[in-house]
């Protein structure tokens, strides 16, 4: 089975014993695995079908008490880190060989995220002989996913088509394996063939991200159309859509005063439409479907814009209907992410210190990191973001990725001192999928490199 992210699908529930009510209907052969009888779903919604799956005795989302201290001490060994932990007790300020390292006070693995991986790496202590597979990125680290597929955990083939909408080959699933599904979550129609297909399910889905999926069907609800601030093809968005009725997605302030300004003054429908072709719901109509909105979001987006498109939504809607009838037309609940919200918290508090340079450390494809080096090229600073210790070259070359999204190499990136002419002030942090090990890795890089270009001096 291929399916299609951010398209809606059948709904399909595992096969029971005919009734009048239902239509009947067996998914098509796939080479090399056994077609499935299904039925058609009695009539739930969203909220209501995948709470069937989880209540499901294949379904696990706590846990495996038998394997969980050995996951732990795994993890406790590959991902800590002593010399950030010294960081820690030390105000989070290091100085070494003319460089002053300043920490950010919250930074790296959120609990969501550790949670994700420990469930993982349960499950295939739990299941040493089964097939796992995972349904994409457990995080966005690529050191994380390359140990799991070290440990044997296969990742389910994607393809992106030109419109960059995700396509998964499910096909190669057997009952007999077991899948698990991400920090960032699963669409409905994936858990569902999983479910009909009768595997046994490991959830490490973000309670973060369910929190989101519980307002989208609280808009739907209140007969609501859900306006979700996020990237319309990122793994948590696709999944958080696929849990909403009618929705729309903007990405950053600029689509969101588009869409006001639609609300108060009309507008091209079929421009609005091409906009928006990849991240509305099926048969969304402007004119039809923006009178009633909620505000919604990817828990990883910049938590000052999400709040104020909530804001410019509600000034809209009241602007349109008055305030007295505000209540029929908005409703709002807080679904920024406490993890998200505390690291760019003390990203903007380091950026307030006289740095010479910034260090982001985090994977490539990770939003809530993309977010970090965007506070820091905001406030004007020099800032290289990395996904490993790896980018940091020898001859004092670094190969990062830029706020806008190109991987370059930079020569010269370390100054051999300060502006003030005393030690380089370097300033830290990481994403939420980044391991302390892997910010230590790259701290150890940066000392080489900087005792090797002050020894040329």
């Amino acid at each position: 089975m291929f399916v299609t992210a951010g398209v809606s699908g059948q709904r399909w529930a595992r096969a029971t014993p005919a009734r009048s009510s239902h239509v009947s209907r067996t998914l098509p052969a796939v080479s090399g695995v056994r077609s499935v009888r299904m039925v058609a779903e009695p009539q739930l919604d969203k909220k209501q079908q995948r709470r069937r799956i989880m209540q499901g005795e294949k379904f696990n989302r706590r846990g495996f008490a038998d394997t969980k201290e050995e996951a732990q001490g795994m993890m406790v060994e590959e991902f800590t880190s002593e010399l950030l932990r010294q960081m820690r007790e030390e105000a989070y300020i290091l100085e070494r060989d003319g460089i002053t390292v300043y920490l950010a006070k919250a930074y790296g693995f959120c609990w969501g995220v550790e949670r994700a991986i420990a469930l993982a790496y349960e499950a295939r202590r739990q299941y040493p002989t089964e097939r796992i597979w995972i349904t994409n990125e457990i995080i966005h680290n690529p050191n994380v996913n390359r140990r799991l597929q070290e440990m044997g955990v296969h990742f389910v083939p994607e393809a992106r088509d030109a419109d960059g909408r995700v396509h998964k080959d499910l096909s190669g699933i057997q009952p007999s394996d077991v899948v698990v599904l991400p920090a960032f979550g699963a669409t409905l129609e994936e858990m569902t063939y999983l479910d009909a297909l009768g595997c046994r399910i490991v959830d490490t889905t973000c309670p973060w991200v369910s929190k989101v999926w519980n307002t989208v069907d609280k808009h739907h609800r209140a007969q609501c159309t859900s306006v979700i601030h996020g990237k319309w093809n990122h793994e948590e968005t696709v999944a958080t859509a696929s849990f909403a009725e009618k929705y729309v997605i903007v990405r950053d302030l600029g689509q969101a005063e588009y869409l006001c300004d639609y609300i108060l003054h009309g507008g091209d429908k079929q421009t609005f439409l091409k906009t928006f072709r990849n991240a509305m719901s099926a048969d969304f109509d402007p004119d039809r479907d923006l009178v009633k909105v909620g505000v919604a979001n990817q828990t990883t987006m910049m938590k000052n814009e999400t709040a104020a498109i909530g804001k410019m939504l509600e000034k809209t809607m009241m602007k349109k209907y008055g305030p007295a009838e505000l209540s029929e037309h908005f409703v709002a609940f807080n679904t920024i992410c406490d993890a998200t919200q505390e690291r760019q918290d003390a990203m903007l508090e380091l950026v307030e210190r006289e740095l010479d340079v910034v260090l982001v450390v985090g994977g490539f494809n990770s939003s809530n990191t993309s977010h970090l080096v965007e506070i820091a090229e905001q406030r004007g600073l020099a800032v290289y973001h990395v996904d490993s210790a790896a980018r940091i070259l020898p001859d004092n070359v670094i190969e990062h990725r830029t706020v806008h999204g190109e991987v370059v190499q930079t020569r010269g990136w370390l100054p051999h001192n300060g502006t003030d002419g005393g030690t380089v002030r370097l300033g830290v942090t990481s994403g939420a999928s980044t391991p302390d090990r892997h910010v230590e890795e790259c701290l150890e890089r940066v000392f080489l490199t900087h005792a090797v270009e002050r020894a040329r001096v």
